[in-house]
C-alpha cells in the first residue's frame, strides 16, 4: 500500500493530526462515556472534503465502537439490542431517501434541545421504554448530522445502568447505527476505497485509545461517571444549538440578501 492511499491523498502532517485526534476520542468516550464522537467529527469537518466528512467519521466511528462494545461484552444490556436495531433500520433507510432535503441547522438544534430536555427532566415513559423509537430517530439524524452519539446516551442513560454496562451499551447501539449508515452511504455511491488506508489506521489508533480510556473507566466512582456525563452532555447540547442558529441565521441572511 502506498504512502498516498494510507493518508488519503492529505498529507501526513495532517493524517498524523487525525490519528492522534481518533486515539484520544476514543479515549473521551470510554473514560467518561460519551463526547469522542463530536470530538472526531468537529475536526473531520476542518480537515475533510465536505463531502467525506459524514461517511468517513461513520465508518471510523464503526471500527472504534466495535472494538469498545467487544472489550465491554459482558456488561452489555440486551433488551434494548434488537428493538433497537429495527428501529435503526428504518431511520436509515428513510434518511438515505432524503439525505439532501433537510437544513442541518434545524436538526443540530433540535438534537441539542432534546439533549438538555433529557438532562434537566425525566423523560416520558415511552422513552425509557422504546428503544427502537430511539434507534429510529437518531437513525435518521445520522445521516444529516452525524454525531448522534449524545443522542443514544441520553436514550441509553434512562435505563439507569452502571458505569460499565453502559459504555458497553452505547457501543453496541453506535456499532448497529454506524455499520447501517455506512452501507447506506456506499449503496448512495460513496467511494470509501480512496479512504480506506487512512480509515484503518483510524480504526487502529482509536482501538488503542479504547483500551487506554477503559482504565480509566474502572477507577472512576459512579457518583464522579454520573456528574461528569451530564455536564458533556450539556457541553454538547449547547454546542449544537449554537452551530444549527448561527447555521439557520447564515441561511436566513444569504436569502434575504
Amino acid at each position: 500500500m502506498s504512502a498516498d492511499l494510507l493518508h488519503a491523498g492529505l498529507g501526513w502532517p495532517i493524517a498524523l493530526a487525525i490519528l492522534a485526534v481518533s486515539f484520544v476520542s476514543s479515549f473521551i468516550t470510554v473514560a467518561f462515556g460519551i463526547g469522542g464522537g463530536a470530538v472526531m467529527l468537529a475536526v473531520l469537518a476542518t480537515l475533510l472534503p465536505a463531502a467525506a466528512i459524514i461517511p468517513v467519521h461513520g465508518v471510523v466511528q464503526l471500527g472504534s465502537n466495535v472494538g469498545r462494545a467487544a472489550l465491554m461484552a459482558k456488561h452489555l444490556h440486551l433488551p434494548v439490542v434488537l428493538p433497537f436495531g429495527i428501529g435503526a433500520l428504518i431511520g436509515v433507510g428513510l434518511g438515505g431517501m432524503f439525505v439532501v432535503q433537510l437544513d442541518a441547522g434545524v436538526i443540530q438544534m433540535g438534537v441539542g434541545l432534546f439533549i438538555l430536555w433529557s438532562i434537566l427532566f425525566p423523560p416520558p415513559a415511552i422513552m425509557q421504554r422504546s428503544a427502537g423509537l430511539a434507534g429510529g430517530i437518531s437513525s435518521f439524524l445520522t445521516m444529516f448530522f452525524g454525531g448522534t452519539g449524545p443522542f443514544v446516551a441520553a436514550f441509553v442513560k434512562t435505563q439507569k445502568l452502571e458505569r460499565m454496562s453502559f459504555v458497553g451499551t452505547h457501543a453496541t447501539l453506535m456499532t448497529i447505527q454506524h455499520l447501517l449508515k455506512t452501507l447506506a452511504f456506499g449503496f448512495l455511491g460513496f467511494a470509501f476505497a480512496q479512504w480506506a488506508g487512512l480509515i484503518a489506521l483510524l480504526i487502529l489508533f482509536g482501538f488503542l485509545g479504547t483500551v487506554a480510556g477503559r482504565h480509566v473507566l474502572a477507577r472512576i466512582d459512579e457518583k464522579r461517571f454520573a456528574l461528569a456525563l451530564s455536564a458533556i452532555l450539556a457541553v454538547l447540547a449547547l454546542r449544537l444549538i449554537y452551530a444549527g442558529g448561527i447555521e439557520i441565521w447564515n441561511a436566513q441572511t444569504a436569502a434575504g440578501g
